[in-house]
């Protein structure tokens, strides 16, 4: 049956009408029991989502994912990763690194743990060969719940993932994720309590707010069009350089170490993530990462954003109605990640604060890890935005060798 709409500048302008609808309503007092429930990410996913479940758009025959995937999303990484200031996560303290790392090791860990544990009962539930194997999907979840929504494209293309599978994933995803992040706003709630167990010091979080809100304050001013140019210049100047690089890396790799494709090093895609990644980090040690003033961010989770509402639309919300073990599978995995944390915590004596924003940098990114920070207070939004960065900038490794510790321990 052929689509309602096959022009891609139709389907382009209605997913950008939808994402301007979600974000002015997000900021609505009257909307925001619901977006307590629904997180605006949730509706970037699951809107553009019924398109293509009710036959109005069609996945296959639109060239905007494509797109998106190729040349936004290395320049969100890069705009993404710039602003990343190295020094003030350090003065986060010690706790704070060891437990977003710590949430870090849950996931990476957990996606093979969880394999494991499901092919001692069904193998067949975690086996399969080809694009739509179990474990290849499972990689885009490690990719999202590491970095976010571009680390996630970044691993579908990586182990070329298919897209039957990919739908499923990502409503599991989605679904987890979400029911995570609103157990962590009800745990901000009870914060005092729950630091009193954790017998911790919260008192250090209070003099890095001071020096965010200062910094924020100091370098922030209002855009005029120059420098919104040297923000896509730099965005796009490093992606252009990625796909040269890709261009020379991945064939040269392709023709002299073939038996390298194992670990994706003959994906083109895979050095294009990388080399944009590692261009947004290098430029954060510069006088570019003061971008940030005139929202070298916003740009780029804009163009994330983008990104999502194209994942969205290759999603078919139906697809998880016929793999309902994918979410127990996703279950031990999320397990593993919180029990972790927990132990940790514990152990080091971690604000819970540290613990909640740890773990939200990872599994949410800086699209939810900011809600999370701010339910402890709204000065605080800004650290939950810095540990997001840096798991934009760890996404993309730790979630390639998550990917390849799947492979390794998933049924044949």
């Amino acid at each position: 049956m052929s689509p309602f709409i096959t022009n891609d500048a139709v389907v382009l302008g209605i997913l950008i009408v939808i994402l301007a609808l979600v974000f002015h309503t997000a900021v609505k007092p009257a909307w925001k029991k619901f977006y307590t429930f629904f997180p605006p990410l949730l509706l970037c996913y699951f809107v553009p989502s019924l398109l293509n479940t009710f036959g109005l758009v069609s996945p296959d025959q639109s060239k905007l994912y494509f797109v998106a995937s190729r040349y936004l999303l290395p320049a969100s990484l890069v705009l993404l990763t710039l602003s990343i200031d190295l020094k003030k996560i350090i003065s986060l303290g010690p706790k704070a690194l060891i437990m977003f790392l710590t949430a870090t090791t849950g996931i990476v860990l957990g996606g093979p743990l969880a394999i494991l544990v499901i092919a001692l009962f069904k193998p067949e539930l975690v086996g399969g060969q080809g694009p739509d194997a179990i474990w290849r999907g499972l990689t885009t979840i490690a990719g999202s719940w590491i970095g976010g929504g571009a680390n996630q494209t970044a691993m579908k293309e990586v182990f070329e993932v298919g897209d039957n599978i990919f739908s499923a994933m990502i409503t599991v995803d989605v679904f987890v994720s979400t029911f995570w992040m609103a157990l962590l706003l009800y745990g901000a709630g009870m914060s005092g309590r729950i630091d009193g167990w954790l017998k911790s010091d919260s008192s250090a979080i209070e003099g890095v707010q001071k020096k965010v809100e200062a910094y924020r304050a100091k370098i922030a001013r209002i855009p005029n069009l120059s420098d919104l140019t040297n923000v896509l210049a730099v965005g796009f100047g490093i992606t252009a350089l990625a796909h040269l690089g890709a261009d020379l890396i991945a064939p040269w790799i392709s023709a002299h170490a073939p038996q390298l494709k194992i670990y994706s090093l003959t994906s083109n895609f895979f050095w294009i993530v990388v080399i944009a990644t590692t261009g947004g980090i290098l430029l954060s040690f510069t006088r570019l990462r003061d971008l940030e003033g005139v929202g070298a961010s916003r740009i780029g989770s804009f163009l994330l954003y983008m990104l999502v509402a194209t994942i969205g639309l290759k999603m078919n919300i139906l697809a998880i109605m016929e793999r309902p073990e994918l979410f127990l599978i996703a279950a031990i995995w999320m397990f593993t990640h919180i029990s972790l944390l927990l132990l940790v915590g514990r152990l080091i004596r971690a604000p819970f604060f540290f613990i909640a924003v740890g773990s939200q940098a990872n599994i949410g990114g800086a699209a939810s890890a900011p809600i999370v920070a701010s339910a402890f207070h709204p000065s605080l939004a800004p650290i939950g935005v810095l540990l997001a960065v840096l798991g934009y900038a760890l996404g993309t490794y730790c979630a390639w060798f998550c990917g390849i510790l799947m492979s390794l321990v998933a049924p044949g």
